[in-house]
């Protein structure tokens, strides 16, 4: 049964929104103007279409909203056990990389890859050691700017 929502929201909520919707952060900035465009009347179906998400998605942020005001549309850091398997693997990274250019052979994300599993026990996909290296590879040893 597609029609008009009944969300109401307001002026502080409203204000909210529009600060919200100027975030850097895509998925809040999203959530918040798909609030603002339902309180204008739009359908789930339009905002769906409009962001590239799912009907099913819209109606999840308009619950969320509901029941937990803006501060339910923000980004939450995903809870988890912590990244140790990572850390291991870039602090063995790290210290490979900082040994002398002359006394260490061509690190290429293969060998990498091997010789954390050699000493750690641990292994570690190429794609996941390359964003790790990308994402905190300044302290790795490697150079900005470099790849």
């Amino acid at each position: 049964m597609a029609g008009r929502s009944r969300l109401a929201a307001t002026p502080a909520q409203r204000a909210d929104l529009e600060t919200l919707a100027r975030s850097d952060v895509r998925g809040e900035s999203d959530r918040a103007r798909a609030m603002l465009l339902t309180l204008s009347g739009w359908t789930s179906v339009e905002v769906a279409e409009a962001f590239g998400v799912t009907a099913d998605a819209v109606r999840h942020w308009r619950q969320w909203f509901c029941e937990g005001g803006v501060e339910a549309l923000r980004s939450t850091l995903a809870s988890g056990r912590p990244a140790a398997k990572g850390e291991q693997a870039l602090a063995v990274a790290a210290a490979l990389l900082r040994e002398p250019v002359e006394n260490r052979p061509n690190w290429t994300l293969p060998r990498l890859q091997a010789e954390i599993e050699r000493r750690t026990g641990l292994s570690i996909s190429k794609s996941r050691l390359s964003i790790l290296l990308r994402e905190k590879g300044g302290s790795a040893g490697a150079a900005p700017g470099t790849r």
